[in-house]
């Protein structure tokens, strides 16, 4: 087939199995091929942290959530026939929608062809993806995977090439999220209780990330807070989700300057508000870095080498690391 054919496919199926952040660097190539036929309706298969923040991109008009067990965030498996039975009725429903294609959106790591089966025995078809080996039939529209041997891409521009591939090119390449009102009204109140003064200098540190190798060390985090507040005045207000709620309090208490937290008392859409409102994040290299990056917000990302391709994009930004002989190792811990 050619990519012609793609002008005609009206509901366009996107696959992009991963976390938060990763849904969010997809947003460019989704608005691209939401942009390219006037109306096209995307559907968004995720993960459930994935569907969390889907459904506050605008680009995407549903959200369906498959915890798929190809991917590590898949956690523990259920009994074989258990987990059969439920893919196997995702595939039913996925054909049940009659999408005209698929876009599977992977890192260079990672294997598409599961989903690729999957989207072919769902009857979708038109399917395009990078893949590394020839996938014959698998897939209609095959980009060769040259990463990490030829180049390295940001994976933002990594999904924007892919799509473009099919003639979707977005006018707008920034990452795309909407902040609800409600919550931002809601972020202010619970601010000013705690006695922050939003006229005066504060900012967002947020110390947390979901895998070990990417968490700057409390210790360090804390003397960084503290030099923050004493040599340049700045209110820390500290985020993070109910299970670090622990590793910020002792935080705080190393710092031992006042502080302020709503680690654990926050939503997503209040993250998300909260992020937006902020003057500045400093945080780890995981998903508010990148709710940043969507909202516009400064960033300073204290940036683990577990690989090269998550910085923050189009944001004013200082990525900060320090080179180490396992950078790029892409583990969790």
């Amino acid at each position: 087939m050619t990519s012609g054919s793609w002008s005609d496919a009206r509901n366009v199926l996107c696959v992009r199995l991963d976390a938060l952040g990763d849904v969010l660097m997809s947003t460019p190539a989704i608005r691209a091929l939401k942009e390219s036929s006037p109306g096209r309706t995307v559907t968004l298969l995720t993960s459930k942290s994935g569907a969390a923040v889907a459904r506050m991109v605008p680009e995407i008009d549903d959200v369906m959530v498959y915890e798929a067990p190809w991917m590590k965030s898949s956690g523990q498996l259920a009994a074989l026939s258990e987990r059969a039975a439920g893919d196997l009725a995702m595939i039913e429903t996925l054909r049940a929608r009659c999408f005209d294609a698929a876009v599977i959106f992977t890192v260079y790591s990672q294997n598409p062809l599961p989903a690729a089966l999957f989207c072919h025995l769902a009857g979708i078809p038109l399917r395009l993806a990078h893949c590394r080996e020839n996938p014959y039939a698998l897939l209609t529209h095959w980009v060769k995977e040259e990463e990490p041997e030829r180049f390295i891409r940001h994976e933002v521009q990594r999904q924007l090439d892919l799509v473009a591939t099919v003639g979707c090119r977005a006018r707008d390449e920034h990452l795309s999220i909407v902040v609800d009102d409600a919550a931002r009204e809601s972020v202010r109140a619970k601010l000013a209780a705690r006695g922050v003064d939003l006229s005066a200098p504060w900012l967002v540190a947020h110390p947390g990330a979901t895998a070990p190798s990417r968490r700057y060390p409390p210790e360090l985090f804390a003397a960084a807070a503290r030099l923050i507040a004493t040599e340049y005045g700045e209110q820390v207000v500290f985020s993070g989700s109910a299970s670090e709620r622990e590793l910020v309090d002792g935080i705080r208490h190393d710092m031992v300057e006042p502080s302020f937290t709503l680690a654990g008392e926050l939503d997503l859409a209040e993250l998300v508000a909260l992020v937006a409102e902020a003057p500045l994040l400093v945080s780890n290299n995981t998903g508010p870095a990148h709710i940043a990056a969507a909202t516009g917000t400064p960033v300073v990302d204290i940036y683990a080498l577990t690989n090269p391709q998550h910085t923050p994009w189009r944001v004013e930004s200082r990525v900060l690391s320090h080179d180490v002989p396992c950078k790029y190792c892409y583990k969790s811990v």
